[in-house]
């Protein structure tokens, strides 16, 4: 999902007003004090923060995620960052890939919960003295789930507020299936909120990790690009009693894309990175849907904006985002 959530991709997600609250991509943190257009650069939303921190144009809050592995350097920044407006934020214990874990950053140490909890506890200080709220967003552990529950107590011991899991190990990186089930001796062994994460697509994956994990609350990654209405399908099946939306058509999706694209091009973006940008974002889509993935194989060789947004454009008659099916 790197490069493609941004600012832009948050306004377009949370416009619908489903979803509680959004995360910015990570910004690493070496050993120094970042400069304030770092942040600004990750989370523009900073620049407009009122009382209530940082959001989208809908108003969903949004959390500033850091990433890094010297707690010195990271409270320093979480400083830096409250600053700026931010009023929540998010520590990646999380990501896989080789280049972070290769510099110490991420899932890395997640083979020392020692290291965890001296993480989260310099930045938790921070938190403290200025409201702020911190939490962590873990996996299952590096090579395997031994330690999965002491990174977790390390993380809470800390002075997490909340723990974000992805419910699969470093190694396993995005391979299915997400251990939902593991999730479960992790809420347990703890004391705050835990949130599931990984592999939800649909709401039966969604109502699938609610009830094996135990988590009253999940974080949608992948899948809120690949359905746009990810989130609005699972809020109206809460609050209709079991009604589900039909599926999300093409012509929803590819208006997303088009918005996308056009607030790129206003910003000034090179066409070339944009179609770059939106062939990532339809590669996450044709996995779930077989019109995404026609397109995707009939564009995915074209650089140029203009025929590669004329070839998104379609519309599929009858469907419209008010029509739902009956209650299940």
């Amino acid at each position: 999902m790197e490069g493609v959530i941004d600012a832009d991709t948050r306004a377009l997600l949370s416009e619908d007003g489903a979803l509680d609250w959004c995360v910015t991509e990570f910004v690493r943190v070496v050993d120094a004090k970042l400069p304030p257009r770092v942040f600004l650069r990750h989370c523009p939303e900073l620049a407009t923060a009122g009382a209530k921190g940082p959001v989208t144009p809908s108003s969903t809050p949004v959390t500033l995620q850091l990433l890094g592995s010297d707690p010195e350097a990271l409270a320093a920044n979480a400083e830096q960052a409250i600053a700026l407006g931010a009023t929540r934020l998010d520590l990646n214990f999380g990501c896989p890939a080789k280049t972070v874990n290769r510099h110490d950053g991420g899932a890395s140490l997640l083979r020392t919960p020692a290291r965890v909890h001296a993480v989260v506890a310099a930045v938790a200080e921070v938190g403290q003295r200025f409201g702020v709220t911190v939490n962590a967003k873990l996996r299952l552990g590096f090579d395997d789930k031994r330690l999965a529950l002491a990174c977790a107590q390390a993380a809470e011991s800390g002075g997490a507020d909340e723990l974000v899991v992805h419910a699969r190990t470093r190694r396993e990186g995005y391979r299915p299936p997400a251990h939902w089930e593991w999730i479960a001796h992790i809420r347990t062994a703890v004391s705050v909120p835990v949130v599931a994460n990984g592999d939800i697509w649909s709401l039966e994956d969604y109502w699938k990790a609610r009830t094996l994990s135990g988590c009253r609350d999940v974080m949608l990654g992948r899948g809120m690009l690949a359905d746009p209405w990810l989130a609005r399908r699972i809020r109206h099946w809460q609050v209709s009693g079991g009604e589900r939306l039909l599926a999300t058509p093409w012509s929803a999706r590819s208006d997303m894309l088009c918005r996308y694209a056009e607030a790129k091009r206003r910003a000034g973006m090179a066409e070339k990175v944009i179609v770059s940008l939106l062939k990532q974002w339809l590669n996450h889509m044709r996995g779930r849907d077989a019109e995404a993935a026609s397109r995707f194989m009939a564009l995915r060789r074209e650089t140029a904006l203009t025929p590669f947004l004329a070839g998104l454009h379609a519309s599929e008659p009858g469907v419209s985002s008010h029509d739902v099916s009956t209650a299940v």
